[in-house]
């Protein structure tokens, strides 16, 4: 699964990664080394511009996708729910069923993004645990925290869906009368050996936990973002995962299982798990 990443790069690296054209300036992007759900966190999506934006940019882009950069609530709010209280539950959807669920199939078939990271943090299981987690069932509280990052130091690209979501408390020309929230969607992780692997631990990324981001190479990028892509069949060719062996994985302190730590420091990489922790 993705339960917490990282995500320091600022608005102007994004925007040459990603070929961004329009970003709020106000929206100033902050170093994150422990993005946590329901945080505001940085999002690329291609979507025509409207209003005073459409205005600005002339009839030549009119209608069309421009790639934008923003920040978006992380745990989606589906469109039709009547509150935004399960929005922390809703932080991962699963690549196998996302054009099936009700609460993601039509962002699914309209509203992709992506979420740029660091990498993500997991925590190391014991193998019974590790199977009741397969099975969606409660275990007890994980122990190692590891770090997973791609071995080229390049970005991470989680695929990741958004949705719209309007509070009918609020009237109309309330700042906070719409919502728009984001979710990152996960698939089984890989088997195969780590390109870089710690010491002693985990070989695979399977070996850390069963679930791992849908991660997107850059030849995916245009195509996944695309919003005139509607045919499900179609999109679901693009949730296949990545290439193996792209990844690093490397044991952190268990600092960042609080989510008030926040700081570079917490992708120090440890000589080896700290003492008392699996691994």
């Amino acid at each position: 699964m993705c339960g917490r990443y990282a995500a320091s790069r600022g608005t102007e690296d994004l925007a040459k990664i990603f070929g961004i054209e329009k970003w709020d300036p106000e929206e100033i992007l902050t170093p994150d080394y422990n993005v946590a759900p329901t945080k505001e966190v940085p999002v690329v999506l291609d979507r025509p511009l409207k209003g005073a934006d459409a205005a600005a940019a002339g009839s030549s882009d009119a209608g069309r996708p421009v790639r934008q950069l923003r920040k978006l609530r992380w745990g989606l709010v589906p469109s039709w729910a009547k509150s935004p209280e399960g929005a922390a539950r809703m932080i991962n959807a699963r690549a196998e069923t996302v054009h099936e669920k009700p609460s993601y199939r039509r962002a699914f078939a309209a509203r992709r993004c992506i979420l740029p990271a660091d990498g993500y943090y997991e925590w190391v299981t014991g193998p019974q645990e590790r199977e009741l987690e397969v099975e969606g069932r409660r275990k007890r509280p994980r122990k190692q925290p590891y770090f997973v990052t791609p071995a080229d130091g390049s970005v991470l690209a989680m695929a990741g869906l958004y949705e719209f979501w309007r509070d009918r408390t609020l009237p109309d020309d309330h700042p906070q009368a719409w919502w728009v929230t984001c979710a990152v969607i996960t698939t089984e992780a890989e088997r195969t050996p780590l390109a870089v692997a710690p010491a002693e631990g985990p070989r695979s990324l399977y070996d850390i936990h069963p679930r791992m981001p849908l991660m997107l190479t850059p030849d995916r990028w245009d195509a996944w973002l695309d919003p005139t892509r509607t045919d499900v069949d179609d999109l679901r060719t693009l949730l296949e995962p990545p290439p193996p062996g792209l990844m690093r994985a490397y044991p952190v302190s268990t600092a960042v299982s609080n989510v008030r730590n926040n700081g570079p420091e917490l992708l120090r990489e440890l000589p080896a798990p700290e003492e008392g922790t699996l691994f």
